[in-house]
């Protein structure tokens, strides 16, 4: 049975598909998206299929950009010695918001999943190996999830990359900080003694 116009059945199903949207979530926004201004609703439909159309990936890091090589990889002034291997083009944003790391990435689109079908041929893995090949190269950070997902990538990276005499690092897990002992899990808790520092 119909319960709405045959429109809003079709905005609420195709909001739906967003990842983390629920059929009630989707309703939410539907009957938001037809209560702003026209002027608002038709911005967000070209700003979706500009971002679609316009978005590429640069052909040095896999990064989303709009121009290629993208920002980070065309800036001479980052450090081509290191360079941070993430999941995803989002981490990448979460690394630059620390403002202290100053090399260059490169985005794997994924980890390593066997039970979801996701081998080293479906992430950008050939490209990274493609770039070891730089001299001025001397350090990979893996800066993959603390998921098993992110650890199995990570172990295999190292595997590839250390037998080329290319330093091959992991970014330290632990507590968050402000966060409590008492409520840590007992592998991030021993990751954390694990990863600890001189004061």
């Amino acid at each position: 049975m119909l319960y709405y116009a045959e429109p809003v059945s079709r905005l609420i199903e195709e909001l739906s598909k967003l990842p983390g949207v629920g059929p009630k979530t989707a309703q939410r926004l539907a009957f938001h998206l037809l209560n702003v201004p026209r002027t608002e609703a038709v911005a967000l439909a070209r700003s979706i299929v500009e971002a679609h159309d316009k978005t590429l990936y640069c052909s040095v890091c896999t990064n989303l950009t709009d121009s290629d090589p993208c920002r980070v990889c065309g800036d001479t002034n980052r450090d081509r010695s290191v360079i941070c291997v993430v999941e995803e083009p989002r981490d990448v944003v979460a690394v630059e918001k620390t403002r202290e790391y100053r090399g260059l990435y490169h985005v794997l689109h994924g980890a390593l999943s066997p039970i979801e079908g996701v081998g080293p041929e479906q992430l950008k893995i050939s490209q990274l190996m493609t770039r070891l090949g730089d001299p001025e190269l001397r350090e990979i950070i893996v800066a993959t999830n603390p998921t098993v997902e992110g650890e199995a990538t990570a172990a295999y990276l190292a595997r590839l990359i250390k037998p080329m005499g290319i330093k091959v690092s992991r970014i330290a897990h632990g507590l968050p900080v402000g966060g409590d002992l008492e409520y840590a899990d007992q592998v991030t808790l021993l990751r954390a003694i694990d990863g600890r520092r001189e004061l």
